[in-house]
C-alpha cells in the first residue's frame, strides 16, 4: 500500500532585502542558520520565517492593515505570519504608527523587542496583542509575492510555503534571535550562491532557488517591485530515482535556471 503523503503545513517565509556596494553583487539579503537541534534544514542558511500560527487568521487583526490592503486576499495570513516572524526571528518589524503613519523605528522598537518578543515566540501572546497595545498598522502593502514552494510528498514534514520580500526598514537593526537561530548574515546572492558551492554555506534547493533568482535585480527596489509584477508559479518538487541517484525535478515555468537538481542530503532524511 503507497503511504499517504504528510499533510501541509502552511509557512510563510520573508527575505529582507537592502542595496550594497559590494561587487558583484547590488543587493543583499538578510539570512539565519537555523539551531542544529532544528529537525529540518539543521544548520542551513535560510531566509526567516515559520508557520502560519492560527492567531495570524484572526478576523480582529483587519482593524490594524492598510487601507489598500484586501482583507479576503488568501494570502492575507501568510503575510501577517512573514511580519510576525520578522519580528521574532530578526527584531524586524514592518508596521507604522497608526496614528501617525511612520514606520516604526529603532527607538520606538527597541522596548517593544523587549516587551512583546520572548512571549510571541512562546505562544502566550500574538500579534494582534502587539498590534492593539501599540497602535499599529502592519505593513502588508510592502510586501511583494516573492514566490511558493511546497515540500516534497516523501518528506516527513511538508509545508506550504509563501515566500515574500520587502525593502528592510531604515535604521532597524536586523539580528538573530539566538534561539531558533544562531548565527545571521547580510549577503549577496552570487557571494552565497559562490559559499554554497565551495561549502562555506549549507543552503538546501529552494532557498538556493530562491537566491539564484535574486541575483536577476539591480536594486532591492527593483526586487520588489520585479516580484510584484511576476507571477508566481506554484513549485512542488518531484523525486526522480534513476541509475545515477535522486534528483528533484521542478516545471520550467517556475522561471529558474535548472528544472533538476541532484537530492539535498538535508532533505532525503526519512524519519
Amino acid at each position: 500500500m503507497t503511504k499517504e503523503p504528510s499533510p501541509l503545513k502552511p509557512a510563510a517565509t520573508v527575505l529582507l532585502v537592502r542595496d550594497t556596494d559590494r561587487i558583484p553583487d547590488k543587493l543583499e539579503v538578510f539570512m539565519v542558520v537555523r539551531h542544529h537541534q532544528i529537525d529540518f534544514a539543521s544548520g542551513a542558511l535560510v531566509f526567516p520565517g515559520g508557520k502560519v500560527d492560527d492567531a495570524d487568521l484572526n478576523a480582529g487583526l483587519h482593524a490594524y492593515l492598510p487601507a489598500s490592503q484586501a482583507v479576503d486576499d488568501p494570502l492575507l495570513s501568510f503575510k501577517i505570519a512573514s511580519i510576525r516572524e520578522a519580528f521574532e526571528e530578526c527584531c524586524v518589524l514592518l508596521a507604522r504608527d497608526k496614528a501617525t503613519g511612520e514606520m516604526i523605528g529603532p527607538e520606538r522598537l527597541e522596548p517593544m523587542v523587549d516587551t512583546y518578543r520572548k512571549d510571541m515566540q512562546d505562544g502566550k501572546i500574538d500579534i494582534l496583542s502587539m498590534a492593539k497595545a501599540e497602535n499599529l498598522e502592519l505593513a502588508t502593502d510592502l510586501l511583494a509575492h516573492y514566490s511558493h514552494w511546497l515540500t516534497p510528498t516523501f518528506m516527513p514534514k511538508r509545508f506550504d510555503t509563501h515566500f515574500f520580500i520587502a525593502k528592510a526598514p531604515d535604521a532597524q537593526l536586523a539580528v538573530h534571535d539566538g534561539e531558533e537561530s544562531v548565527d545571521s548574515v547580510w549577503i549577496g546572492p552570487q557571494e552565497a550562491m559562490q559559499g554554497a558551492k565551495d561549502g562555506k554555506y549549507t543552503i538546501i534547493f529552494p532557498t538556493l532557488m530562491n537566491v539564484e533568482y535574486l541575483s536577476r535585480y539591480s536594486s532591492a527596489a527593483d526586487a520588489v517591485e520585479g516580484s510584484d509584477r511576476t507571477k508566481t508559479v506554484s513549485v512542488l518538487p518531484v523525486l526522480d530515482v534513476t541509475e545515477e541517484g535522486k534528483f528533484l525535478n521542478i516545471p520550467a515555468e517556475a522561471g529558474y535556471s535548472v528544472t533538476r537538481r541532484p537530492i539535498d542530503p538535508l532533505m532525503d532524511k526519512k524519519k
